[in-house]
């Protein structure tokens, strides 16, 4: 899990950067387009849309842009024909690597896909070769400084979390995708406000990665895939111990 924590960390700091640049808003018009495409184009009855927008305005995704992805997602507009893929396979040091992707043309992002492991010594796999080792989980990471574990474990057990427990400077939060929304609203309830909240895939055992070279090439290789447009999400199954992430970094 420490892994996780890591990557959300890492993810949470990328995308105040890209945030800045709109870098993110074609991923995000994507999961807005595909959330209203499957629940309907009212975030009040779905979820998984609402969750869309609401990132989507933490990026400062124009009004427009959020409205125009909801009408191609219900079929008012052209342009919602995007489908739900996966691509698995293993980064430096035998590290499961899971992607989460929309995309309108899976013979243009597959080889793309293929090319970011290539890069970084890693190999593209077949389909359900590392699928296995991950499930999905709802996920927090809330800084150490703005809540107590005692506090915040009577929050979130009490709103249907499974786990909180600390990591660094930071507390945990998992939970099952049914008990993310309560969890969610409970969290804000009590003034909690998460750096890292999220519905992912978590992996069920990690890999030790403790040499600067290859951690340097697989987060490297973890950034290259974040940064396609059309992957979602990236998850991966590795460990790198602080010390060994202070060097890699």
């Amino acid at each position: 899990m420490a892994g996780h924590s890591h990557w959300a960390g890492i993810k949470h700091k990328k995308a105040l950067v890209d945030a800045k640049k709109g870098k993110m808003w074609s991923r995000l018009s994507k999961a807005i387009i595909v959330a209203a495409k499957m629940g309907g184009g009212d975030p009040e009855a779905n979820f998984r849309l609402r969750t869309a927008i609401d990132a989507a305005k933490a990026v400062s995704m124009p009004k427009e842009n959020i409205a125009r992805a909801i009408k191609k997602g219900t079929g008012e507009i052209e342009g919602g024909s995007l489908e739900e893929v996966s691509y698995e396979g293993y980064g430096p040091g035998g590290v499961a690597i899971l992607c989460e992707v929309l995309t309108d043309n899976r013979n243009r992002t597959a080889p793309e896909v293929r090319k970011c492991f290539e890069m970084s010594d890693g190999k593209l796999g077949s389909a359900g070769c590392v699928a296995w080792m991950f499930e999905k989980k709802g996920f927090f990471l809330v800084a150490a400084d703005k809540t107590d574990e005692d506090s915040l474990m009577e929050v979130a057990l009490e709103a249907g979390a499974e786990d909180v427990k600390p990591e660094g400077d930071k507390f945990q939060v998992t939970c099952t995708p049914d008990a993310y929304e309560a969890v969610e609203k409970a969290l804000a309830a009590a003034g909690i406000k998460p750096d890292v909240g999220e519905l992912t895939l978590l992996p069920q055992n990690t890999v030790d990665v403790d040499d600067p070279a290859t951690a340097r090439k697989l987060l490297k290789l973890l950034e290259r895939l974040d940064d396609h447009d059309d992957i979602q999400n990236v998850s991966a199954n590795f460990n790198i111990p602080d010390e060994i992430m202070a060097e890699a970094g």
